[in-house]
């Protein structure tokens, strides 16, 4: 059985939306500014360590206009572009990215079918909207969120004004030179 990561680029001020700067926000590509060595090696094993994607509609679209076509020395691309990829859709009826299956109905019941039936761990980026059903469901194994030292003022939240109250346990944290931190947190026990 394997576990639902999700891992988020996040601004001091709660911020998720266009940190590659793919997406047309006026703050996009914001985490570009904090190129740090460990923050990309931390982000290669990540993604080597995990088995698929699960990814929302606007992520999915963004990563598979981009991904195709990367090429790197790392196995960064070969990785993404060859895992398995689940997307949470209502609109989307068609998928062109290799190796991706739709999602659009009963999204609980699939995503819990599909931890059940992965060997390995499911990784989840972006895809806010996503993120907020998983943890209302209960659905999040892990939470890692890299905080970077930027304030932007403006920008899609991660967690928005609809999000439940969930506790969360602290159970890493790293500083990086840039001044980023990466917080894992795990779901509290239940008193």
């Amino acid at each position: 059985m394997g576990k639902i990561v999700v891992s988020e680029f996040l601004s001091l001020d709660g911020v998720m939306e266009d940190p590659g700067g793919a997406e047309g926000f006026k703050h996009g590509g914001w985490s570009f500014r904090f190129r740090d060595p460990d923050g990309m090696s931390f982000k290669l094993e990540e993604t080597l360590d995990h088995e698929a994607l699960l990814l929302g509609r606007v992520t999915y679209e963004g990563f598979a206009a981009a991904w195709p076509s990367m090429t790197d020395e790392v196995g960064f691309a070969e990785k993404m572009n060859s895992m398995p990829k689940f997307v949470v859709s209502g609109t989307l009826t068609e998928l062109a990215w290799n190796n991706s299956k739709l999602i659009s109905q009963n999204v609980a019941a699939e995503i819990r079918a599909l931890k059940d039936a992965t060997a390995g761990d499911i990784l989840v980026a972006g895809s806010a909207t996503l993120v907020q059903t998983l943890i209302a469901h209960g659905l999040v194994d892990e939470l890692r969120l890299m905080v970077f030292p930027i304030i932007l003022g403006a920008g899609k939240r991660l967690f928005g004004e609809h999000a439940e109250p969930s506790i969360f346990e602290l159970i890493e944290s790293r500083t990086l030179l840039s001044g980023t931190v990466i917080l894992t947190y795990r779901p509290a026990p239940v008193p």
